[in-house]
C-alpha cells in the first residue's frame, strides 16, 4: 500500500535545523499517525510521503513556505500586562493561546517588563528550513469516522 489520500500514515521521524540541532524526534515514542491529505502536516512533508510505501525511509528538506511559514514582525508586540489577568507569574517562554482575527494563535512570551509583556505569535518554527528523516511504520485506509473527524482516533475511540 501507497501512501496517499484518506490512509492512515504511521511514521517515525527526526527533525532538525538547519544547524543539525535536533528538534522532535519520536525514538522511544509510538510513531506519529495521521491522515494524509487532511493537513494534519506541514505540507512540505506531506507532499514528500505521498507515493511511499510502508517501511520506506525519506529524508526530506522543507523551506519555511511550506513549513511554518516566514516570520513576520508584525506578529510580535507589546501587550499590557493586564491581558495576562489570572496568570500569577508571567516568564518569558511561557505560551498561550490567543483569539485573533484569524482565529486563535499560539503566543509566546519575549519579554516581561512591570507594564508591559512582548509576544511574539509566530510559530516558534517559522523562517527555518526543517530537515525531516522519517520512516514510515505502517499504512492503512481511514476509517469513515477517522475521514469525517479528520483525526485518526485511537483504539476504542469513536
Amino acid at each position: 500500500m501507497q501512501v496517499g489520500d484518506n490512509k492512515v500514515v504511521s511514521i517515525h521521524y527526526t527533525l532538525k535545523n538547519e544547524s543539525g540541532e535536533v528538534l522532535d524526534s519520536s525514538e522511544n515514542r509510538e510513531p506519529l499517525s495521521y491522515i494524509h491529505g487532511q493537513g494534519n502536516i506541514i505540507p512540505g512533508l506531506e507532499n514528500a510521503l505521498t507515493g511511499a510505501e510502508s517501511q520506506a525511509e525519506i529524508d526530506v528538506t522543507v523551506t519555511p513556505e511550506e513549513g511554518y511559514g516566514e516570520r513576520h514582525e508584525q506578529l510580535i508586540q507589546d501587550v499590557p500586562m493586564s491581558a495576562f489577568e489570572g496568570v500569577d507569574e508571567v516568564k518569558p517562554g511561557m505560551q498561550f493561546q490567543a483569539q485573533t482575527e484569524a482565529g486563535p494563535r499560539v503566543i509566546t512570551v519575549q519579554e516581561v517588563g512591570e507594564e508591559e509583556v512582548k509576544i511574539d505569535g509566530n510559530h516558534p518554527l517559522a523562517g527555518e528550513t526543517l530537515h525531516f528523516k522519517v520512516k514510515v511504520d505502517e499504512i492503512r485506509d481511514a476509517s469513515d469516522e477517522e475521514i469525517e473527524h479528520g483525526h485518526v482516533h485511537g483504539e476504542g475511540e469513536e
